[in-house]
């Protein structure tokens, strides 16, 4: 059956009529024509029309259509509220402009809080992110906190950490009061050369106003890592100090910083919050891909990645292709262990220097070959764990001496272990899940360099081979790898304080001979095989969303390859 014929139709929307009408409006306002309402602030008679206002303002729709007496008044007075700032809101109100500027941003931004005009509130706090300076970040972050801004609080913040040392010199740092003063000073990510700068910043606090601050003065000192200062620093300029020695708390932190530096061998077990180095805002890390296995082949390619420009760029490759090789870092050079080419398995090495990018392989070998290796840098050495010889799954550990370039056995594993996870924390290096060549495992051992031991730590929740590990907020991470069936995605921390792992969020891919690294403190999880693909894209944990998000990718696909991370010179004057 035929339709009939719909009817011609054109549909109009007009751009201008929501401009011109607000236009007319704000004219109507001008000449005070139809106005139902003045709000007197101060000594200032403000004219206005309740519907836009209450179209505007959460605060205005509560007041004029709830049971409110204001909402039968014609003249209402608002108190707690500057008038000027009230009047660049109300034109806001009808003009959609504002300008926010130095002289007014400090009146406008409570005023903005109490009208509820999110709007306002986000461009003040625009504004002040772009204000900020170590002469003012003090006030600002001390503003944002009176007024709930939790994101120009957490940049401020952010701000003032990464730059504690001028900041520490600025009037502002002198009159705080002592619980923002705690606040910064017990930070992780103070950005300082030593913690004697710590040290001096909270004695110029304290002795600026001496009568009144000296009772906060072990409140204050508790959070100044003393065990990290050097010996002479502690002994000669601390423990000289007549306000420290008259304190009975402030000694009994120097003993305890003492008895650190006086007893090394037993630092693992005199670990806490004043034993833990701050971690610097380094801007200066680029972290190295390394080898790989692809499509069938071993890979000697080698990219490098720069948080700063977010660009992954290849450098000079391995002088041999390198699949389930390990990598680590040693006075900032990085170091490629062992490996299979895809013909034979390796026991040689090939150091790369960053600064000139090239690669040498005048490093000795390790003592048999290795491939699917754990490297690790613990106390200067360089240590390689298990992997497999093509003959047979290794549980033997050696360790490299740079100064001597030599290789020296010590204690073996309990457990042969390839495609094992290794980190080093609090002293110790840790031998994480791999293959004891027939079925993965989720056991966990850990080496005492002082007594030349492995000792079994919990089982991880997950048989895991061939997974990424790293050490991130003083805790080890263990991610992906593959278990008797399959690949993974999921992940799982250890924290040695309680020796227990709990899981956390799964990454967005499953990865199998996936690289983990920390740059920047940033925890990255780098490439591997998702049970049908070769990747090379790259994710990055987010621990305040509890998410991995994915960030990019590298140039090549890369399944067993290694990962280092270089801290380079801040100015980094390439040579090439």
């Amino acid at each position: 059956m035929d339709r009939p014929p719909s009817p011609a139709r054109l549909a109009y929307t007009s751009d201008k009529h929501p401009r011109h009408t607000l236009d007319s409006i704000n004219v109507l306002r001008k000449h005070r024509e139809l106005c139902d309402v003045v709000l007197i602030v101060a000594q200032r008679k403000i004219f206005a029309h309740r519907v836009i206002l209450s179209a505007c303002s959460p605060y205005f729709h509560a007041m004029f259509t709830g049971e409110l007496a204001e909402s039968r008044q014609t003249e209402v007075t608002i108190r707690d509220i500057d008038e000027s700032a009230m009047e660049l809101l109300v034109d806001f109100c009808y003009t959609s402009n504002i300008t926010v500027e130095e002289s007014n941003v400090q009146t406008l931004l409570p005023a903005a809080c109490l009208l509820q005009l999110a709007e306002i509130q986000e461009v003040c706090c625009e504004f002040l992110k772009r204000q900020l300076d170590p002469s003012n970040c003090l006030g600002i972050r001390a503003f944002a906190d009176t007024h709930a801004c939790r994101d120009l609080l957490r940049i401020a913040d952010k701000f003032t950490q990464h730059n504690f040392q001028e900041v520490m010199e600025s009037e502002e740092f002198l009159l705080l009061p002592v619980n923002q003063l705690v606040d910064i000073i017990s930070s992780d990510e103070l950005n300082v050369r030593s913690e004697e700068q710590v040290y001096s910043a909270v004695m110029a606090w304290v002795k600026y106003n001496i009568q009144d601050r000296r009772t906060h003065l072990p409140n204050v000192v508790q959070h100044v890592r003393l065990p990290l200062m050097s010996p002479k620093f502690l002994v000669g300029t601390v423990g000289s100090d007549l306000l420290i020695k008259s304190d009975d708390s402030c000694r009994d932190l120097l003993d305890e910083a003492k008895n650190y530096l006086l007893l090394p061998q037993e630092r693992p077990l005199m670990q806490g919050p004043r034993t833990r180095p701050r971690k610097p805002i380094r801007c200066g890390e680029v972290l190295f891909a390394v080898g790989g296995w692809c499509s069938g082949d071993a890979i000697s390619s080698v990219e490098r990645y720069d948080p700063q420009t977010n660009e992954w760029r290849m450098v000079a490759p391995m002088s041999k292709r390198r699949c389930g090789v390990g990598v680590a870092v040693l006075n900032d050079l990085l170091y490629a262990v062992g490996g299979h080419d895809g013909q034979s398995y390796l026991n040689s090495i090939e150091r790369f220097d960053p600064q000139t990018n090239q690669w040498s392989g005048d490093v000795a070998p390790t003592s048999s070959c290795r491939t699917s290796v754990g490297v690790a840098v613990l106390d200067s050495y360089m240590y390689a764990v298990g992997g497999q010889d093509g003959v047979s799954c290794l549980n033997f550990v050696e360790r490299y001496d740079p100064q001597l370039n030599k290789w020296t056995k010590v204690a073996s594993m309990s457990t042969r272990r390839l495609g094992v996870g290794v980190a080093v924390l609090g002293g110790f290096l840790y031998a994480v899940g791999g293959s004891d060549g027939t079925c993965p495992l989720n056991t966990v051992e850990r080496y005492d360099p002082r007594t030349n031991r492995w000792m079994p730590m919990s089982p991880m929740g997950t048989r895991r081979k061939h997974l990424g590990v790293a050490v991130y907020n003083n805790m080890i991470y263990a991610v992906g790898g593959r278990d008797d069936t399959t690949e993974l995605s999921s992940a799982e921390r250890y924290n040695p304080q309680s020796n227990t792992w709990q899981p956390v969020v799964a990454m967005t891919s499953r990865r199998s001979g996936v690289g983990l690294a920390v740059v920047n403190g940033q925890l990255m999880a780098i490439g591997g095989f998702d049970g049908t693909t070769y990747l090379k894209t790259i994710e990055v944990y987010d621990p305040e969303q509890n998410c991995w998000k994915l960030c990019g990718g590298m140039n090549y696909r890369r399944l067993g390859g290694g990962v280092g991370v270089v801290r380079m010179p801040q100015h980094e004057p390439h040579l090439w």
